[in-house]
């Protein structure tokens, strides 16, 4: 029997990958649903409405919520879907993220309670965790850092801050644990989700095991890249990035939307993204491996063969 499922936030870039996914599988009829009508895009619905999300949901057998966003709209999907789904009672599959564990440090697992606290996102995500608490049959995903072909964060920004000689060697400031998870993973962790039988209440982190920690993934990327090798990047140097050229960078963004001008500006590297990759915090994903079967998880090696270009003269 075939499923209908609704992917709110198929417009993103995990939203089309789920959707994709679940069209090729022999059990799911995706419904790609996004704010915006577009390519890819079977019904425009406003993730803010709860209105609008309880006639979506009563034409679905599950929902994967991959709605992205500013801090307020996401916190505003999460009300959403919680009164949309006390009328309309279906399996949901939320997209949250390992920032609501905020700045803590150490191995940590689903036990420990959402944080927040270092920047508006990681805030959002935990009060959305919070809003749907009481949601009768749900899975929340809590990925790391999602990495793979076209990963606008984790793959082509940090491929243009390397090849620019902007990030390398961060010595201690690169010695937090990366907790990397390939896109096709988290596809995996998704679909999974939907098909656990009867009705659940589970969280999930989500990353590979034995994830490098950013220095090692810099020069991991480099050596794909063949640019190596890599620049030795003090903290005199890393602080003017995030202090001085990120907000700069950020106004100029801001003055070319409004503007609309096309620029390829330089990707910024502000404060949190800096912080990230000195934290000392690691994904415990043991239950993901056993209750959603992603063992084994793609390697790093063959994430960035099949996500970044090869150098020329390399071997196909």
């Amino acid at each position: 029997m075939t499923s209908k499922v609704l992917v709110l936030g198929a417009q993103g870039y995990v939203g089309r990958r789920v959707a994709a996914a679940l069209a090729a599988s022999e059990w799911a009829q995706p419904v790609a649903a996004g704010r915006r009508a577009g390519a890819g895009v079977d019904i425009v619905v406003d993730a803010t409405d709860s209105e609008a999300l309880a006639q979506a949901f009563a034409q679905a057998d599950a929902v994967v919520n991959c709605m992205a966003g500013s801090p307020a709209a996401i916190v505003e999907n999460a009300k959403a879907l919680r009164l949309a789904l006390q009328r309309v009672p279906v399996r949901l599959v939320h997209f949250s993220s390992m920032a609501i564990y905020g700045a803590i440090e150490g191995l940590i697992d689903e036990s420990c309670p959402p944080a927040g606290g270092v920047g508006g996102y990681s805030a959002a995500k935990a009060q959305a965790e919070q809003e749907l608490a009481r949601t009768a049959d749900k899975v929340v995903l809590r990925p790391g850092c999602i990495y793979g072909p076209g990963s606008p964060q984790w793959t082509d920004r940090i491929a243009a801050l390397v090849r620019a000689r902007r990030i390398g060697d961060l010595g201690e400031r690169g010695d937090g644990c990366s907790n990397l998870v390939h896109v096709d993973d988290v596809v995996q962790a998704a679909l999974a989700a939907l098909r656990l039988p009867g009705t659940v209440n589970a969280v999930y982190n989500l990353a590979m095991r034995d994830a490098p920690d950013w220095n090692d993934y810099f020069l991991a990327v480099a050596r794909e890249l063949g640019a190596v090798p890599v620049t030795r990047i003090g903290n005199r140097r890393l602080k003017i990035e995030t202090h001085l050229a990120a907000p700069a960078l950020k106004i100029l963004e801001i003055l070319a939307r409004r503007a609309k001008l096309r620029m390829a500006l330089p990707p910024p590297i502000p404060p949190s993204l800096a912080r990230l990759w000195g934290q000392d915090i690691r994904l415990d994903s043991r239950a993901a491996e056993r209750d959603l079967g992603l063992l084994p998880w793609r390697s790093l090696q063959e994430g960035l063969r099949d996500s970044l270009p090869q150098p020329a003269g390399a071997r196909p």
